[in-house]
């Protein structure tokens, strides 16, 4: 969306942000269409060729045996094995809290009629673990374990199958009832339509590539989904306070996740925008995943310098950014002010790193402006809020009699008649009639 014309005269751009390339998305979507389709028809058998077209790998086992998966878990290296688990524990913590506030709820509105709601687990849901550049334990972690807290009947995860084997291990860790050896698009046909080995899915959770966003998309509505993804987004918001090396470092480190990633500064001091700028290029020029992150920062990276702080919370807004930090003399209150993003880190010391491994809070949270109308992966992603009523023969007439005129206003005469059914029945009425 354009920015308006008030606030484009309000901020000026140190560096300016390259524009996304989506001159691909047509051969990606015919391609998925293709994979999709295959898999529906021919099930394990498609599985197994595309693992060997896109992964370089001949799956003989789909499933990950229990012995396999005790395995990986024995292989871990006892810090690694220990910091999972406190992730785990964190954000096992937090997912039980926020389902604490999640209640069931029975009111009588008027008398005799009875409204209310129930908190429902979704029966199987299935998460898709990515391999990417690196192996993400954190990435199981936070799709899994909100699943589970959930109360989910059964939990199932596909993952690559050339996924480093830590990823099998955090996904058993993490408490999926099976796990798959199947990566891709593929993956999300196996999950949305079923095959010979995986179950069809309720829901898939658990962000992937350009290919797995566009499967997601198409299976969409039979098999629900949590979002689509797009690359990572970090932004600060800053005034003259902020530190234009921790602002560059925490830039840089969400930048290394993808040569696509997001990555931006707004502030009110133009001396904090220079110094990031400065900051960045140095930085870039000693950092071991600068392969990455210099394309990123070259192509997405943003620096804008506002003329005041309304205009500073406005542009931010716009953003919407997924990962939002705040770096201000009272970050507390400008925190009150921003109402667009995915998740919001307060001070210096509440960096995006803890919150991508280990703090509890979920990293799978919304992009491209999703923060507008969306929040993140919760546990009450996981859930369904269905509502109910019954009614004592006391509260029929103060619901039939409107239905009734409402329904012969629209001429829904098999509406009228269903409510006029009722008051008979119950013996308000002197006399039924058509």
């Amino acid at each position: 969306m354009p920015l308006s014309k008030s606030l484009a005269e309000k901020i000026t751009f140190i560096k300016k942000p390259g524009e996304p390339d989506a001159s691909g998305q047509p051969a990606i979507a015919e391609t998925v269409r293709g994979i999709l389709e295959d898999v529906k028809s021919r099930g394990d058998a498609a599985l197994r060729d595309y693992s060997k077209k896109f992964d370089n790998v001949d799956v003989q086992a789909i499933e990950v045996t229990k012995a396999e998966q005790q395995a990986a878990i024995g292989n871990l290296d006892k810090r690694q094995r220990a910091d999972t688990e406190f992730a785990i524990a964190q954000v096992k913590a937090f997912a039980t809290a926020q389902r604490a506030t999640m209640l069931p709820l029975e009111v009588e509105p008027l008398p005799g009629v009875h409204l209310g709601h129930r908190i429902i687990p979704i029966e199987r849901v299935g998460a898709y673990v990515p391999g990417g550049r690196y192996p993400l334990l954190s990435a199981p972690v936070m799709t899994l374990v909100p699943a589970k807290v959930a109360g989910c009947d059964e939990v199932i995860a596909c993952l690559p199958p050339g996924a480093h084997p830590a990823m099998i291990a955090g996904c058993a860790l993490s408490g999926a009832d099976r796990i798959f050896r199947i990566g891709g698009a593929q993956a999300i046909a196996a999950m949305a339509f079923g095959t010979e080995t995986i179950p069809a899915v309720d829901k898939i959770f658990g962000p992937g590539n350009a290919f797995v966003n566009e499967a997601k998309r198409q299976v969409f509505g039979p098999v629900g989904i949590d979002q689509l993804a797009g690359p990572s987004e970090i932004f600060t918001v800053a005034d003259e306070t902020g530190d234009a090396q921790m602002i560059a470092a925490d830039l840089l480190a969400q930048a290394e996740h993808d040569v696509r990633t997001r990555v931006g500064l707004i502030t009110t001091d133009r001396k904090l925008a220079e110094a990031t700028l400065a900051t960045i290029t140095k930085f870039l020029t000693r950092l071991p995943t600068a392969q990455v992150a210099a394309p990123a920062w070259r192509d997405f990276g943003q620096i804008v310098l506002c003329t005041d702080e309304a205009a500073m919370i406005a542009y931010s807004d716009h953003i919407a950014a997924e990962h939002l930090q705040v770096h201000t003399h009272d970050p507390q209150a400008t925190a009150k002010k921003l109402r667009n993003y995915g998740s919001l880190f307060i001070g210096t010391n509440a960096s995006v790193v803890y919150s991508d491994k280990c703090s509890g809070t979920n990293h799978t949270l919304p992009t491209m402006a999703a923060g507008k109308y969306t929040g993140g992966l919760w546990v009450g992603s996981y859930v369904k809020v269905c509502t109910h009523q019954w009614i004592e023969d006391k509260g029929l007439a103060a619901v039939a009699w409107p239905a009734i005129r409402q329904s012969t206003n629209e001429g829904m005469h098999g509406h009228r008649r269903a409510a006029h059914f009722r008051l008979d029945r119950a013996g308000m009425l002197k006399e039924y009639t058509e």
